[in-house]
């Protein structure tokens, strides 16, 4: 009786946050822009009492966390920590590729709301592109709602005809959320760099990410749930039903949920018994710290407004460079320090600090005005005495962060982390950039942890050799490409017409945007 109670408070509150979207809806239907949407708050319930949890308390009081270093394996686990709800999901991401692992993803959280889970999805709008049949199909679910963030009101499944129609909205749109986080129950959470799609776990047929993550248990898993109310309260978190005019079918979900290249990877469902030996399993395995949980704070007006830029996480990484007494490892997929990072780089070197870097390489990267940028920095770098290494898309360890067979696919780097002293790591979404440090929101956890600094540090050290990632010197006043094979005069590219296209948008005014 209880719980057919609370399913059907639960069912009345789902109806009524659908009136409060009709009315919205209706309210902006003559704006000729977006205005912000005012809806009711609604907060994520306290932790779950699930035996799963409790065991797992018992087990490992305080916080853990358990690194996810490859990308099928942080699929399995992120399915895993899905079909072990029993209360509530929460689910924010920068990026959402209805693919393999997206309709995997999608999948396990239909099942989850079937079994009564309330789950909430927030997806920034940048790469939602003729998914409004889907979303909106989805949201139609008792238990399911699903809102995006600061979204394109002319609404099109083209990147280039949506930012043409946008254009007059432009300074509200080029602010995005980057923050990547997933709650479960209140007791688990995801967070880190990794989106929804093929190529973060490993899947994809040509390319895949190295990157990197962590699942987070204690008490800090409830920091992470009120960054995410934050971000679902606010007024640029819009419901889909109040977007898109769409017609949708129940066959536009089932589409998505089901695709005919599900056997690249295999997830069977687990009965209880053997989820919760697996958890017991990476708990028993996890690393014990404290931790602070950085996030930038959503616009409080609009995302466009020069008062409300993000910049809480900026501030946090520049003050941990210049905490830093030994050594600072930077991952970062994008490196193009703004004038705050670079000076911070400059003191620490100049102290002492021993600063390593890896980012992409030319071919690696897969935003080529993002490495046209970087390059315009690479001398001023190993002038200052920064060790500078890039990715090779031949990676001789490649086969660590994607499924077999490996030798005709090719490595890129997305991984945001950075490993100070011997006792401190970062772990979120933010890139070494611009974008990231002054227009895009982003998070990310500082852990104070002697033993998971030093297991991340055996396992970056192999990105560094000379068969996974160049090295780059000064030779003079020129910079060469250092392997354990040859040594380049010029940038590793594809082809001349690649350091043609390098050469001209480095001379371009793009590096703020970037």
């Amino acid at each position: 009786m209880l719980a057919a109670m609370a399913t059907s408070g639960k069912a009345l509150n789902s109806i009524f946050a659908k009136a409060a979207t009709i009315v919205a809806m209706l309210a902006m239907s003559g704006c000729a822009s977006l205005d912000p949407v005012e809806l009711p708050p609604e907060y994520t319930p306290p932790p779950a009492d699930a035996g799963i949890w409790t065991t797992l308390e018992r087990d490992r009081p305080g916080n853990w966390f358990a690194p996810l270093n490859e990308g099928p394996g942080a699929l399995e686990w992120r399915l895993r920590a899905i079909d072990s709800a029993t209360g509530s999901i929460d689910f924010q991401t920068f990026l959402w590729t209805l693919d393999v692992s997206g309709a995997l993803v999608l999948d396990h959280l239909v099942e989850a709301a079937e079994r009564g889970v309330q789950v909430k999805m927030l997806v920034d709008d940048t790469f939602l592109l003729g998914e409004d049949e889907i979303l909106l199909e989805l949201a139609h679910h008792a238990n399911i709602e699903y809102r995006i963030y600061n979204p394109y009101q002319r609404r099109t499944s083209s990147f280039a005809t949506r930012q043409a129609l946008n254009l007059a909205e432009f300074d509200r749109l080029d602010h995005r959320m980057h923050n990547k986080a997933m709650i479960i129950d209140n007791r688990v959470a995801v967070v880190g760099g990794r989106n929804i799609a093929d190529e973060y776990f490993g899947l994809h047929g040509e390319a895949n990410f190295r990157d990197m993550e962590v699942i987070v248990g204690g008490p800090l898993v409830l920091e992470v749930s009120a960054s995410f109310d934050t971000y679902w309260n606010d007024r640029w978190s819009f419901p889909i039903e109040a977007l898109s005019h769409v017609e949708s079918t129940p066959a536009d979900l089932e589409r998505a949920r089901h695709t005919r290249q599900q056997s690249v990877f295999t997830y069977e469902p687990e009965t209880p018994e053997l989820q919760i030996a697996h958890w017991r399993d990476l708990v028993s395995q996890a690393y014990s710290g404290d931790a602070t949980l950085f996030v930038d704070e959503p616009a409080r007006e609009s995302p466009a407004a020069p008062e409300d830029a993000p910049t809480q996480v900026a501030d946090a990484l520049t003050e941990m460079f210049d905490g830093a007494l030994e050594d600072i490892i930077i991952v970062s997929a994008y490196l193009i320090p703004t004038p705050e990072l670079e000076g911070a780089v400059e003191r620490a070197i100049a102290r002492g600090v021993r600063v390593r870097m890896l980012t992409n390489s030319i071919r690696s990267n897969n935003h080529l005005t993002a490495h046209s940028a970087y390059r315009n920095h690479i001398k001023a770098l190993l002038g200052n005495g920064a060790e500078l290494h890039e990715v090779r898309i031949d990676a001789r360890d490649r086969h660590l962060y994607m499924l077999s067979p490996v030798s005709d696919k090719e490595l890129m780097l997305h991984s945001k982390a950075l490993i100070i002293d011997r006792d401190k790591v970062f772990i979120g979404s933010a890139n070494l950039d611009p974008r990231s440090l002054r227009i895009n929101t982003e998070m990310g956890l500082l852990i104070r942890s002697a033993e998971l600094n030093a297991a991340l540090r055996a396992v970056v050290t192999p990105d560094f050799s000379p068969a996974n990632a160049w090295e780059l010197r000064l030779d003079g006043s020129d910079v060469v490409w250092v392997s354990d094979r040859v040594t380049l005069t010029n940038q590793p590219a594809a082809s001349t017409m690649q350091r043609i296209e390098d050469w001209f948008f480095a001379h371009l005014p793009l590096e703020d945007e970037l």
